[in-house]
C-alpha cells in the first residue's frame, strides 16, 4: 500500500484566541473553541477557521461550548452569563453549514485530500466533544456505563480519534500531577490502536507520548495495555522553531501502525467528478458541491454521503455510530498497528487565578497516510 507524507496541524483550547497556524494539509481542532458558545463567540472562531488554507479541517466541540449541547443549555443556561439570549440551533448552524469545515459530534467521517498539488491521502477520523465530569459544564459524563456506551462507538478501523478530554495514563496530568483521563476511553483506543489519539483540555498536560502497545488486546480485558511510552522533546520550545512530530519513514522513526489495504483506499470511479470538482469560490456557507447525476452512484456504508469541502478534500460521512463488528475488533489488534501517537494540542497553558499564562504552539505532525486511488472503471 503506497503511502505518503501528509501534515497535520493540532491545535485545542483555543478559547476565543485566533492563532496564526502554519501551513499544512490538515487542520485538527481538538474543542473548547470559545469561552461560553455563544453566537458572538462562534462567530468568530468558525470565521477564523474558514479563513485558513488547509484542504481538510476537522473540528469538534469542548465542554466551554454550552450551546452545543442543546439539552445542558435548556437546563443550565441559567447559571452563566448571556449578553444576550442564545440560539442552540442557530449556533449549531454555524459549524454544520460551513463549507470548509467537518464538524463532528460522537461521529465519523472518511476525508480524501484531491489537490494535485497536496498528498492525495486518506484517512478516517472520529470526533467527539465528551469529557469527563460531574455536568457542570457541556458534554460531559461521570457514570461508568455512559462511558462504555460513548467510547465503544469509535469504530475499530479509525486513523485517527479527537476527542475533547484525555485517556487515562496519556497526556491527562493536570496542575496537581494527578491523572484525570478516562481509563474506559484508555481501553478503548487500546483496542482500536489508532495512528493519532489528539485532546486537549488539560492546559498542563499539552504534549506528546508515542505509546507502543502489547501485541494482542480483546476490549474488556482487564489488564495491561501498553507495552512502552516515549515522551515527546518540543524542538519548538523557547525559539521560533515549529513544535514538530515527525512520524514519517523519512525521520528514520516511522510511526509503526499499518492497517494494510482497506476498501475505504479505492474510490468508486463514478465519482471522479466530485474528487476533480472545482471547489466552491463564492462566499458565505453554501451546500457542500455534489452532482445531482451522482446523487444515487454516492451513496454507500448506510446511506453516507460523499460531499466536496471547499478547501478541496472530499469527505465521506457516516450517519450516527453503528454496531461494533466483533470481526473488525479483531482485526484491529494485529501486530501492523503496534503504536500510537497521543497528542494534547491545548493552546492556552495552565490557568492560575483564573487566567492562562501562557500560549502554546500548534504541534505539527507529519505521518505517513495511505494514498487513495480510483477504481478500475466498469
Amino acid at each position: 500500500m503506497a503511502t505518503r507524507k501528509t501534515r497535520i496541524i493540532c491545535i485545542s483550547d483555543t478559547h476565543n484566541q485566533t492563532p496564526r497556524l502554519p501551513a499544512g494539509d490538515v487542520l485538527i481542532h481538538a474543542g473548547d473553541l470559545t469561552n461560553q458558545g455563544s453566537y458572538s463567540e462562534l462567530e468568530k472562531t468558525v470565521r477564523w477557521l474558514e479563513g485558513t488554507d488547509f484542504e481538510a479541517k476537522i473540528v469538534i466541540a469542548g465542554n466551554h461550548e454550552i450551546t452545543l449541547d442543546a439539552p445542558f443549555h435548556a437546563a443550565r443556561a441559567g447559571k452563566f452569563k448571556w449578553s444576550e439570549p442564545q440560539d442552540p440551533a442557530k449556533c449549531r448552524q454555524l459549524l454544520t453549514s460551513s463549507p470548509s469545515i467537518t464538524y463532528l459530534e460522537n461521529s465519523h467521517a472518511k476525508i480524501y485530500l484531491t489537490s494535485p498539488l497536496g498528498p492525495r491521502t486518506c484517512f478516517k477520523v472520529f470526533g467527539s466533544p465528551y469529557s469527563r465530569g460531574q455536568r457542570g459544564w457541556a458534554f460531559q459524563y461521570w457514570d461508568g456505563g455512559d462511558a462504555e456506551k460513548l467510547w465503544r462507538g469509535i469504530d475499530a478501523d479509525a486513523d485517527v480519534v479527537v476527542v475533547h478530554a484525555p485517556a487515562y495514563g496519556h497526556v491527562d496530568k493536570g496542575n496537581a500531577n494527578e491523572r484525570t483521563g478516562c481509563e474506559v476511553l484508555g481501553r478503548r483506543l487500546g483496542v482500536v490502536r489508532p495512528r493519532m489519539f489528539v485532546c486537549g483540555h488539560i492546559h498542563g498536560a499539552r504534549g506528546v507520548e508515542r505509546v507502543r502497545w502489547k501485541e494482542r488486546m480483546v476490549d474488556g480485558e482487564d489488564t495491561e495495555l501498553v507495552e512502552d511510552v516515549e515522551y515527546w522533546t518540543d524542538p519548538g520550545k523557547g525559539n521560533k522553531k515549529m513544535s514538530l512530530l515527525d512520524l514519517t519513514s523519512k525521520s528514520g522513526r516511522a510511526l509503526e501502525n499499518d492497517t494494510g489495504a482497506l476498501p475505504r483506499h479505492e474510490v468508486p470511479y463514478s465519482l471522479r467528478d466530485v474528487f476533480r470538482g472545482a471547489d466552491t469560490e463564492s462566499e458565505g456557507p453554501q451546500p457542500d458541491a455534489i452532482s445531482s447525476s451522482l446523487e444515487t452512484s454516492a451513496l454507500d456504508d448506510n446511506e453516507a454521503l460523499w460531499r466536496r469541502k471547499r478547501g478541496g478534500a472530499v469527505q465521506h460521512s457516516d450517519v450516527g455510530c453503528g454496531e461494533v463488528d466483533a470481526h473488525s475488533e479483531v482485526a484491529s489488534a494485529g501486530s501492523g498497528k503496534a503504536e500510537t501517537a497521543m497528542i494534547n494540542a491545548a493552546f492556552l497553558g495552565p490557568r492560575i487565578a483564573g487566567k492562562a499564562m501562557e500560549f502554546n504552539k500548534p504541534i505539527v505532525v507529519d505521518i505517513d497516510l495511505p494514498v487513495w486511488h480510483f477504481a478500475a472503471s466498469s
